[in-house]
């Protein structure tokens, strides 16, 4: 095979293994499937303790779940009804492909579509440019959460 064909052949398989899409999705449906993504980001990464990971937000939270094309749980978030925006996860090896954005894109879009006028959140504090991109902006000071570092921050849509 000519090495061009076999670059572009790579090319194109990359390219497919980098697709996703995003799902709104309830608990009760897809606990295993967040679960996964969760444990993996907060628990096992970020070492945030299982006791405060889960809670009584999950049953009745709106989530949005990221599938890769093999159908693989990569990412979520969970929305409260409040437009409370959190748990907003990526798996590591699908950092830096755009799927944070598209994900909160997706979840800005959900709250609007709610009728929700301000959405908040409560962002590592490494996250923040990230956010402020959007429009987010800080409105408190530095506080520690399963000993890692936030603010809180908000937009009004």
């Amino acid at each position: 095979m000519h090495n061009a064909c076999k670059r572009y052949g790579l090319q194109v398989l990359q390219k497919l293994t980098r697709e996703f899409y995003i799902k709104e999705v309830r608990w009760s449906t897809h606990e295993a499937a967040l679960r996964q993504v969760r444990e993996q980001v907060f628990i096992v990464e970020q070492h945030v303790p299982a006791a405060i990971e889960w809670d009584a937000y999950d049953e009745t939270a709106n989530h949005l779940l990221v599938l890769n094309n093999q159908e693989q749980a990569i990412g979520c978030a969970r929305i409260l009804d409040s437009g409370s925006i959190g748990r907003m996860a990526v798996i590591t090896s699908w950092r830096g492909v755009g799927l944070g954005t598209a994900l909160l894109d997706k979840a800005i879009q959900s709250c609007k579509e709610r009728n929700i006028s301000k959405i908040t959140l409560s962002a590592q504090t490494h996250a923040v440019s990230f956010y402020e991109k959007v429009g987010f902006v800080v409105c408190s000071e530095v506080y520690l959460d399963a000993n890692i570092k936030h603010v809180d921050m908000q937009l009004n849509i």
